[in-house]
């Protein structure tokens, strides 16, 4: 487990010498080859060491982790054009990965919540450093403080689980804590990083201000820090969160219906596909709340799942905005027109979004309909409307960004580059390739 992280901490002073954005890009993709030779096909822990160890649902995370990562960087040969600081940047995701790294494989409670914590500073440098707009200020404030909000009850809960238990191992926090306090104190954090409705407002402005290279990281990895994180600490809470996570479905369900229907109105095609993230995630959450093992591989595949969909549309969103200037869907117009190889992959990303076979999110999407209808018949009402209007505003997306009357403003525009092919495609091969071997992520408990 150490030879990844000593690989990627001497890489750190590579990227101040030379121009390393080729090597650092590369090196990225080899390390997430050599950590798919690393797997076992089973449930137990692997590559098991004092501090760090993983098994499936960690594994898959940390390859995630990787191969979006090797993306960001595809993603910002723009940063390289302009010379934009791009050795700091370099800097700042090796960094990131590290951090992600760490927090996916750690196997003690206080060591994933440190590296939870530092891996949001170099995301917060991503947005400010490297965002678009002037309120990448407001947008990074915001992103801090709602997960710092949190932070402090949450290090007191870990301190008062470890003065109790004397343990703070995931190995041996089997525990029965029916405290209601330390339920809310343990989990709010992850229900903002989620994030749950109510709680996530800090989502959208962070997705629209930032960077590619920042909604991708936020969209891939970042969102699922809260969900693994649930993952991991509901065996903790088992009787009281038999009474209480209803509320948590409810909220979970109904808002993600509300921001259904917010994404029909939207004019930013970032701000959309981020409002759609709020709503894939409200069914991951609702998907763990039911606690029980349908909800869990469910929950597992949909993060894997809108990991790389959402990822690869904010990469579409960034090809056309680097050739218009912007992201309006009134100045988006006719696509089809004007590049019309890139209407293909604006259709299957659209596709995949909205859970069409083969899509791995169709997967995630039965399995987490199974769970909760078999939690509780009536939420059948709100899965209902929620993949209807699902398909409603990513066919919205399509159909607006590639039909009607090109912008007249238009006057020079360039033709899509072979990187930009080669990162959809890495998007979208994983992503429905992965349903083939289905099997592989459902038995990990």
């Amino acid at each position: 487990m150490m030879k990844f992280f000593m690989s990627l901490m001497f890489l750190m002073p590579l990227c101040f010498i030379y121009n390393f954005y080729w090597l650092i890009q590369f090196c990225f993709f080899i390390l997430t080859f050599l950590f798919i030779i690393n797997l076992s096909f089973n449930y137990c822990f692997m590559s098991l060491s004092y501090s760090l160890g993983c098994d499936l649902l960690s594994y898959s995370l940390i390859i995630l982790s990787f191969w979006i990562c090797s993306l960001m960087i595809l993603a910002s040969e723009k940063l390289l054009k302009l010379n934009n600081f791009y050795n700091l940047f370099l800097f700042i995701m090796i960094f990131l990965m590290i951090s992600l790294f760490l927090a996916f494989s750690s196997l003690n409670l206080f060591m994933f919540y440190l590296f939870f914590e530092i891996s949001l500073i170099p995301t917060l440098i991503l947005i400010i450093g490297w965002g678009y707009q002037p309120e990448r200020i407001e947008a990074g404030m915001y992103l801090l403080f709602y997960t710092l909000l949190v932070s402090l009850p949450m290090m007191i809960s870990i301190f008062y689980f470890y003065e109790k238990f004397n343990t703070l191992e995931f190995f041996f926090m089997n525990k029965d804590i029916n405290n209601i306090f330390m339920y809310f104190f343990m989990n709010l954090v992850f229900f903002i990083k989620m994030p749950m409705y109510f709680i996530h407002l800090w989502l959208p402005k962070a997705h629209v201000e930032a960077p590619v290279s920042g909604s991708m990281i936020l969209a891939g990895i970042m969102l699922k820090l809260g969900g693994y994180g649930f993952l991991r600490l509901m065996n903790l809470f088992i009787n009281l969160g038999m009474k209480i996570n209803i509320i948590f479905i409810i909220i979970s369900l109904v808002g993600s219906l509300f921001v259904s229907l917010i994404c029909m109105r939207q004019s930013d095609i970032k701000s959309l596909i981020a409002y759609s993230s709020v709503v894939h995630m409200g069914l991951v959450l609702a998907g763990i709340m039911t606690l029980n093992i349908w909800g869990f591989w469910g929950s597992l595949v949909m993060m894997l799942a809108h990991g790389l969909c959402s990822s690869g549309l904010f990469c579409l969103a960034n090809i056309v905005y680097e050739r218009i200037n912007s992201r309006s869907l009134y100045l988006n117009k006719g696509l089809l027109n004007i590049m019309p190889n890139l209407s293909l992959w604006w259709f299957l990303f659209c596709s995949s979004n909205m859970a069409a076979p083969p899509s791995f999110n169709l997967l995630g999407e039965i399995i987490l309909i199974n769970s909760l209808v078999s939690f509780n018949k009536l939420t059948m009402i709100f899965l209902s409307f929620m993949s209807f209007f699902s398909a409603v505003y990513c066919l919205f997306l399509y159909s607006f960004s590639q039909h009607g009357k090109y912008f007249s403003g238009l006057f020079s525009i360039y033709q899509i580059t072979y990187r930009e092919y080669l990162l959809l495609f890495l998007h979208w091969f994983p992503l429905n390739i992965l349903i083939l071997k289905g099997e592989y992520f459902m038995f990990w408990i």
